[in-house]
């Protein structure tokens, strides 16, 4: 698959390399080219692969099967606008969270903005967990693979995100359509704060044994 990646920070750092390592055609793009040419040949050094590509917000947007957004909250529309309409009916994960855990608005959801912005078919996926996280191979707690809830409506978007998730050794789980991406947002919010203060976020919710009586998955 061909991963075009709207950034060239650490998380298009994280999840580029794990999917460069496991053969996909990757290409990263920042404001300074030089910067991401330069984050490009750390991700293949690190991946051991073919060759991570750099180019323009533009570019990317044409090259990727499906491109994931990964810029900070403040630099969203513009960058999206600047990658132009090659985004539309494009599959899009976003993995942005706000600008910082009590600056989310629900009013707005990031999610939902993409999609207005680019008219792409958005999934809201991987803004849970730390970029450290997506450094690990696998990411593995007490045995278990980590899972990351999918929020979208399309198909084939739906596909291509549970693909990248298995290829990150990680358990794809449904959220639901996009209209639950904000709830996505809100949660990781909500969690981060509760990270930011020194809490077990994790120890919040119990296992699947101890959450009452469900239908099989």
């Amino acid at each position: 698959m061909r991963v075009g990646i709207l950034g060239a920070g650490n998380m298009a750092d994280a999840l580029g390399t794990q999917w460069a390592g496991a053969g996909h055609e990757v290409m990263v793009s920042g404001r300074d080219l030089a910067g991401s040419t330069a984050r490009a040949a750390k991700m293949t050094a690190q991946a051991g692969a073919r060759a991570v590509r750099a180019g323009s917000f533009a570019e990317v947007a044409g090259f990727g099967d499906v491109v994931v957004v990964a810029v900070r909250e403040e630099g969203l529309r513009t960058t999206l606008q600047d990658a132009g309409a090659a985004l539309r009916g494009k599959p899009l994960i976003d993995v942005t969270n706000a600008a910082g855990p009590d600056r989310y608005d629900p009013t707005r959801p990031l999610a939902r903005l993409i999609g207005d912005i680019t008219g792409g078919h958005v999934v809201k996926a991987f803004n849970l967990c730390h970029v450290d996280v997506w450094r690990m191979t696998p990411p593995v707690f007490d045995g278990r693979p980590l899972a990351v809830p999918l929020c979208g409506d399309d198909p084939a978007a739906m596909e291509a995100a549970r693909t990248l998730t298995a290829d990150l050794g990680c358990t794809p789980v449904n959220g639901g359509g996009l209209e639950r991406a904000m709830l996505l947002e809100a949660t990781a919010a909500f969690m981060i704060g509760l990270w930011f203060g020194g809490a077990d976020a994790q120890a919040v919710l119990p296992p699947l044994a101890s959450s009452g009586t469900h239908q099989p998955a």
